[in-house]
């Protein structure tokens, strides 16, 4: 990293509501900051400002960054592709089986070019046209790729698909009360993105929900990625999913099937119905239950007395990367995990015991726990992508 440059950092200067803590819509504030001593943690290089190499003043000042494109030359493509997928066929809500699906590549890109692919996943209720956003405070995933092939990390290509559904996500599964998700990705997409844009290796990584999908499709289909990236990602489940129940409760007016209908047309909804939308996610991917009709899932609550089923919140942890099998992950040539060490999810427990559990079984790995919480942390991507694209090139 070139010092001397003045470089942003996010900051959490606003209490944010509930529904946006799992969001990849981030509309934060981004920070100047530069402490003693302290390294800059990279989020885009501010090439107009500059301050003295060995300066230890702090600076704090709310600035946001309106321009940060890099000039026409420098800047990759963004091809919008549709797949028609055998795999969504049939699914239990009957979401659409043709999916857009975004696809970066770099600047000067020939279509003969061998390189390495990145399938992102977004966390919950986020998709991947939604990664290209650009607001006043929001920088598009496009320009932050484009800046770091400019700094000298390895020109790839960036796959970015749709993965909403009836009930705001999938966690990346295939489950009978959601979708084949899984299997759509790993066995359906990416032979599918192969075939047009000649892959050398894949990886695999995401944030939140896209970060637990990430460990999840290496464990599922061993082979296909060769690298994976975790941020922040669900883990830990007896700890960070128990506080979701009580919000939940707040927002449920209706039984599910009723509470779904009104939640997609109504004007407005609350963080307490995003927290019920979210449970009912959980619960479909975690406890798919095709006879507790009318809605397809266990719920680890019951929705008229507030008691908790903790036979249901026991379940779910066969999924959960700190009691799995993780032996699949001992052939990737990268595994990237962090997590914030103010979680609001309380990830940062179920991330140090996913850690510990990888040294016990001697699988090569690399985390942080970096300061911060879960929200507004898409700038992790600037450290996790060079990091996976350099083990892809070794």
């Amino acid at each position: 990293m070139r010092t001397g440059k003045l470089q942003f950092v996010p900051e959490d200067p606003l209490a944010i509501p509930t529904f946006e803590l799992k969001s990849d819509d981030e509309v934060g504030k981004h920070a100047i900051h530069k402490a003693a001593n302290q390294p800059l943690q990279r989020l885009l290089t501010a090439d107009s400002l500059q301050i003295r190499q060995g300066d230890t003043r702090v600076l704090e000042a709310v600035m946001p960054f309106p321009f940060p494109h890099l000039p026409p030359e420098q800047r990759g493509r963004v091809e919008l592709l549709y797949h028609d997928s055998a795999a969504l066929k049939d699914n239990f809500w009957g979401d659409p089986v043709v999916r857009e699906v975004r696809v970066y590549t770099p600047p000067g890109y020939q279509p003969t070019e061998r390189l390495p692919i990145l399938l992102f996943l977004p966390g919950y209720s986020g998709t991947g046209e939604q990664m290209f956003n650009r607001g006043m405070q929001e920088v598009p995933f496009s320009t932050r790729a484009d800046r770091w092939i400019a700094d000298g990390t390895s020109r790839f290509i960036a796959v970015l698909p749709d993965v909403m559904t009836r009930l705001g996500g999938s966690q990346y599964l295939d489950s009978p009360a959601i979708g084949n998700y899984a299997t759509w990705l790993a066995k359906e997409l990416v032979p599918w993105i192969s075939a047009r844009f000649p892959a050398t290796h894949w990886g695999v990584l995401g944030r939140s929900s896209g970060g637990f999908g990430a460990i999840h499709l290496a464990l599922t289909f061993p082979g296909v990625f060769s690298a994976v990236g975790c941020l922040s990602g669900d883990c830990g489940f007896d700890l960070c999913y128990l506080g979701d129940v009580p919000q939940a409760m707040l927002g449920f007016g209706a039984a599910p099937e009723r509470f779904l209908a009104d939640f997609w047309t109504a004007e407005k909804t609350s963080s307490h119905q995003f927290s019920a939308l979210n449970l009912l996610c959980m619960s479909c991917a975690y406890s798919p239950d095709l006879r507790a009709a009318p809605f397809p899932a266990r719920l680890p609550v019951n929705l008229a007395t507030g008691e908790v089923d903790f036979s249901v919140l026991e379940s779910w942890k066969r999924f959960d990367p700190v009691h799995r099998d993780l032996s699949p992950l001992s052939t990737l040539k990268a595994l990237w995990i962090d997590w914030g060490n103010v979680d609001e999810y309380l990830l940062q427990f179920g991330g140090r015991r996913l850690v510990a559990r990888l040294k016990m079984d001697g699988i090569c790995h690399e985390f942080e726990e970096f300061k911060g919480g879960h929200r507004h942390t898409s700038w992790r991507y600037d450290v996790a992508v060079p990091k996976l694209l350099a083990a892809l090139e070794s």
